[in-house]
């Protein structure tokens, strides 16, 4: 063998080792996310009949729905699976909101931040809607605002903040103990409100999150108390 066949066996072993590694380095970071808690199964498992599931979208039917049809987009934090919102979005559809919960690919909102607009053709029965997120799910909600403002009536982000200057209306909410989260970006929403004694993770079930404060309150306070600042800002 010469030398330049010598050289280009090489270069094609070595590209395959590059593969073979960012392959296994991207399989590994994306299972390493954090698990909705046992308890979401069991919510899952109570109100399996207003749980609707088509593709990556799960909705969920509404009690005692408002005058108005509502509607409530809503984007997953990062590496957090999707599902550990359910009880949140429970409590919302209580209220007579219809929330859909979208399924990132790899847990991460950046990898499809356009999933809200299937949502608006499947559900063209909903009068008004509203797009939501919790931490990097809430900046890419943001995000998908900058070219698609006209399809809502508002951004709420949940340990986020606003990442552009789309003309809706926007309100932060946040945990006084989420040491994830930069307070001089939540300046930038038209209200903001802070739960008092509540964290980062406590938005979802899913345990706590690495680099967050300890909450004082359960998950399913910071989740009641968030739902409230949610239907006064939608009602306003």
């Amino acid at each position: 063998m010469d030398k330049n066949k010598k050289i280009i066996k090489r270069l094609i072993i070595g590209v395959l080792i590059l593969i073979l590694v960012v392959g296994i380095g991207s399989f590994v970071y994306l299972n390493d996310y954090y698990r909705a808690s046992d308890y979401v199964y069991t919510i899952i498992e109570e109100n399996s009949s207003r749980i609707m599931e088509d593709g990556q979208y799960k909705y969920i039917k509404p009690k005692n729905i408002l005058d108005e049809q509502i509607g409530l987009i809503f984007y997953p934090g990062g590496k957090v699976e999707s599902t550990a919102y359910i009880p949140l979005l429970i409590k919302l559809a209580d209220k007579g909101i219809t929330p859909v919960l979208v399924d990132m690919p790899g847990n991460l909102a950046v990898l499809d931040i356009n999933a809200a607009d299937d949502i608006f053709k499947m559900h063209e029965d909903i009068d008004s809607w509203y797009i939501a997120g919790h931490s990097l799910g809430g900046a890419m909600a943001s995000q998908y605002l900058e070219k698609n403002h006209d399809k809502v009536e508002g951004l709420i982000l949940l340990g986020s903040y606003p990442v552009n200057d789309a003309p809706v209306d926007s309100i932060v909410i946040y945990g006084t103990y989420d040491l994830k989260l930069d307070l001089e970006e939540v300046k930038k929403a038209d209200k903001v409100f802070e739960i008092v004694g509540g964290n980062h993770a406590y938005f979802g079930d899913y345990g706590q999150q690495e680099g967050d404060g300890t909450a004082l309150i359960t998950h399913s306070e910071q989740q009641k108390n968030t739902v409230d600042r949610i239907m006064e800002f939608i009602l306003d």
